[in-house]
């Protein structure tokens, strides 16, 4: 009977369904609202009414949709209310752009598409930060039929946890009728981290309404309740249950009596960050905000383009998959529709001083830090293809940050903080030691990909701006590159690795980078002197890394090896430096030890990182050796049981992710349509953004450190990890039975924490006392590390909260309560409590005086 109904549904609606038992095309998570890394909503399912959608983070961030056909009601989007039945999904296409989703029944087909415009040669809407859901409905039995929509938005969206408190408003922008919500605290960009949701500004979910329709906030249960007119249950117990009293944002369209004639509705879901990064002590508007746009502005506009927009996003999507298709495959061309949003959404947009945009990615399912050299590196053959300018956005922080006192190391920096917080790098040593820091791997990246867009603009005006740094990185390469010491590459999950071969690969031809830029500047005995060090090195990589058939891992590891994958830029860049027949017997070699699911990264483990296979895959000079990894890559997304963000880190035996999920690295897999020099000219020539003339970096502030951290040196306090009595904040609590110890607390090895005293538990609760110093305070603060949540309190009262944790101390606002007490020679008690759930662990605390440059 299923097999009959479903044939005749397909029959009725005249489109291409794969025949019963077919395996079509199955992503892991299919990108629903994908603009930037807090407005990320996914859904982690074969159909979207199977679970609730949820964050990047796999935190629900329930969206909701319900359609009644003559009184009866279905499901399309969520899996609540558990109680009324799903339509069926006969349908589902992922482009770049645009997700399609496709249900009927024998009486009705309806289409929801999710459109986010991100057209990359006009940053004008790319960095608009929202979504178009539309639904089409049609009568497919010949017959009319009484049809009203429902759509939901919860408040999630809108909060890191959900205990944190939400106000919501409504209002109208035009013909268009929207609602909002936020959290009534507003922490702008006072917090960071991985695991991390924006719990700032405010979500907008808007309509144009017309008489009948209605606009709604409250109670999800109650609403869902007053549109299908009976009463309904929430899952309690499917994969991502929510809570029936957690507050929503929702439309109701009645479509009246739908014929053939299709009817359609659009919602659309945009969010307002005020403030989306904090860039050494200044706060960046968000870019689409630079010129003074408003909200109510913003979606009267989108609202207006919609037509022409999803013209050019329809027209985008074929003529970019096309090229895809035509150079690896019909399986490469889905690889990359599911990349390209992935990629785009994990990073964020902003203005500078001089209102030029800024290009930010977090590092996704791995720190959180943000602008990280070594996850540009990976996905930046999809900005250089169609977007150089976005790649430059992305590179001048880093840049200007290494030209920058600050910054006193001969190699490039790992990162710029912690997103959305860009305040100097967090990772390994930071600006403090070399300890942990990865020289050769950045400093190679920064070069490669400076000529990379040294080609694509036909000169190298922009690594002349930065001459002096960039030589700075070549003269270390020169010097440390051919045979690396022992230190991390961007595949450091793996380890440390002393004398590794492809690192030193990258050296080289980062050397030759060098040189062919030099060369474009006119500066031709440097670019000698260099392209000669370059081929030198390569003579002698050749002879050390020999292994009969294939080159090592490491050159002092006979019978290992490696993906060469750096290699793939003697070819894109023209540069010749290492011989042809060394890419062709390591393609040769991989086949040999090919897995089911892919090549493994090296002879060390049987995982993998897509966005590296795709770079091996494009120095294949058979077509069958491209086609076989990227079967298995495409294999990989198809089979794997672990329902997340496409995956850049996955293990070639079972395709079961490895670790990493959601990453704008994933966009290096657009590297093959750089291998065809046609296709990358016609799409980069699209970009025609005016940047340039960027903002100097900001003036880092003047802080006075008025009571210290343990960050440089052990302070006491004291401290318990059994509940206390209520009043454990007051300065009359007697606190002589807890023990004493040096700060921080916390596990040692968690990413910027001071472990003076360890701390495993799941809470722990901190006080000391002190004096407050004579002087002016000019903007007091608490300088904080947490990990995870904390609350603070200053003589017993609340003094700052926040949840989540960070990787490196950060500043707190002090509440106005708490501030009136820190007056000069008064006595403090100053306490803490932090609360752990998982990972690593760390509580610290301390007060600065933030004399310029802070807001």
């Amino acid at each position: 009977m299923l097999i009959t109904k479903r044939l005749a549904v397909c029959a009725a609606l005249a489109v291409s369904i794969p025949a019963w038992g077919q395996t079509a095309f199955r992503p892991p998570s299919v990108p629903l609202v994908a603009n930037n890394p807090f407005l990320s909503i996914w859904s982690s399912a074969d159909r979207l009414t199977d679970a609730t959608t949820v964050h990047w983070t796999n935190r629900a961030q329930p969206l909701s949709s319900i359609i009644k056909v003559d009184g009866k009601s279905f499901r399309l989007m969520g899996a609540d209310p558990e109680n009324v039945e799903a339509m069926p999904q006969v349908g589902l296409e992922v482009t770049p752009t645009r997700t399609i989703y496709r249900f009927a029944t024998e009486q009705v087909d309806v289409t929801l598409t999710f459109l986010t415009a991100s057209l990359p040669d006009d940053l004008e809407v790319f960095a608009r930060p929202l979504t178009y859901l539309t639904w089409k409905v049609r009568s497919i039995d010949g017959q009319s039929h009484a049809v009203s929509l429902f759509d939901s938005t919860s408040t999630l969206l809108a909060v890191n946890t959900p205990r944190e408190a939400v106000g919501i408003e409504r209002g109208m922008a035009g013909s268009l009728s929207w609602l909002r919500a936020g959290t009534d605290s507003q922490p702008v960009l006072r917090s960071s981290g991985d695991d991390h949701r924006i719990d700032w500004g405010y979500v907008y979910v808007a309509s144009a309404i017309g008489q009948g329709e209605k606009a709604v906030a409250g109670g999800s249960q109650a609403i869902m309740s007053d549109f299908t007119g009976s009463p309904i249950t929430f899952n309690e117990n499917g994969r991502q249950p929510t809570d029936p009293n957690q507050t929503a944002l929702a439309f109701a369209f009645d479509l009246g009596k739908v014929s053939a004639e299709p009817v359609t509705r659009q919602v659309i879901l945009a969010y307002d960050e005020i403030y989306s990064i904090r860039y050494f002590g200044t706060k960046l508007r968000p870019y689409w905000r630079r010129n003074g746009a408003t909200p109510e502005g913003l979606l009267r506009t989108a609202y207006k383009e919609f037509p022409g927009i999803e013209k050019r996003c329809v027209e985008f999507d074929r003529d970019i998959t096309a090229d895809a298709e035509r150079l690896g495959g019909a399986k490469y061309a889905q690889l990359c529709a599911l990349a390209y949003r992935q990629s785009l959404a994990a990073c964020g947009i902003a203005a500078d001083a001089k209102k030029q945009p800024l290009y930010f990615p977090k590092e996704n399912s791995s720190n959180g830090c943000i602008a990280t050299v070594d996850v540009i590196y990976p996905g930046s053959p999809l900005l250089l293809l169609v977007s150089p300018s976005l790649l430059k956005a992305q590179l001048t922080p880093v840049l200007d940050y290494a030209a920058s006192p600050r910054w006193k190391w001969s190699f490039a920096p790992h990162d710029l903080g912690t997103y959305p917080i860009a305040g100097g790098q967090v990772y390994g040593g930071g600006e403090r030691t070399e300890e942990n820091q990865m020289p050769v791997e950045e400093s190679g990246d920064m070069l490669l990909m400076i000529a990379g867009l040294a080609k694509t603009d036909g000169n190298a005006r922009y690594a002349g701006a930065y001459w002096p740094t960039l030589t700075k990185w070549a003269n270390y390469l020169r010097e440390k590159g051919l045979d690396p010491e022992n230190q991390l590459c961007t595949d450091d999950f793996a380890g440390h690795l002393a004398h590794n071969v492809n690192l030193s690969a990258k050296a080289i031809l980062a050397l030759a980078s060098y040189a062919r830029m030099a060369e474009m500047l006119g500066k031709q005995d440097v670019a000698d002197d260099f392209f000669a060090s370059a081929r030198s090195m390569a003579k002698e990589w050749v002879r050390m890394a020999a292994d009969g058939d294939h080159t090592r891992l490491a050159f002092d590891k006979p019978g290992t090896w490696s993906q060469k994958y750096n290699l793939v830029w003697d070819r894109l860049l023209g540069l010749d430096i290492f011989p042809a027949s060394v890419a062709r017997q390591e393609l040769a070699f991989y086949r040999t030890v090919m897995q089911r699911y892919g090549v493994p990264l090296d002879s060390r483990r049987t995982y993998t990182k897509t966005d590296w296979e795709l770079w091996t895959a494009t120095m294949a000079e058979k077509r069958e050796d491209l086609d076989a990894i990227v079967a298995a890559a495409y294999d990989s997304v198809n089979d794997t049981r672990s329902r997340v963000p496409f995956t850049d880190w996955y293990e070639t035996t079972d395709a079961r992710e490895a670790g990493f999920r959601a990453r704008s690295v994933i966009g290096g897999i657009f590297i093959k349509m750089m291998s065809d020099d046609a296709v990358w000219k016609k799409w980069a020539g699209r970009d025609k953004a005016k940047v340039g003339k960027w903002a100097p970096l900001p003036t880092p502030p003047e802080v006075k450190e008025v009571v210290p951290t343990s960050e440089r040196t052990p302070v006491m306090w004291r401290y318990t990890t059994a509940k206390p009595a209520d009043d454990w904040a007051s300065p009359a609590f007697d606190a002589s039975g807890w023990t004493e110890g040096p700060g921080g607390f916390g596990s040692r090895g968690t990413p910027g924490a001071v472990a003076g005293t360890a701390w495993n538990t799941d809470d722990i609760w901190l006080r000391r006392e002190f004096t407050m110093p004579e002087g002016r305070f000019r903007a007091l603060k608490f300088s904080v590390y947490h990990d995870e949540d904390v609350e603070i309190y200053v003589n017993g009262v609340p003094a700052a909260s926040e949840a989540g944790y960070v990787n490196a101390y950060t500043w707190l606002d002090i509440s106005p309560a708490a501030a009136a007490l820190l007056k000069p020679g008064a006595k403090i008690t100053l306490a803490a409590h932090c609360h752990q759930t998982t990972g690593g662990q760390g509580i610290d605390v301390g007060l600065v005086d933030v004399l310029s440059g802070g807001d």
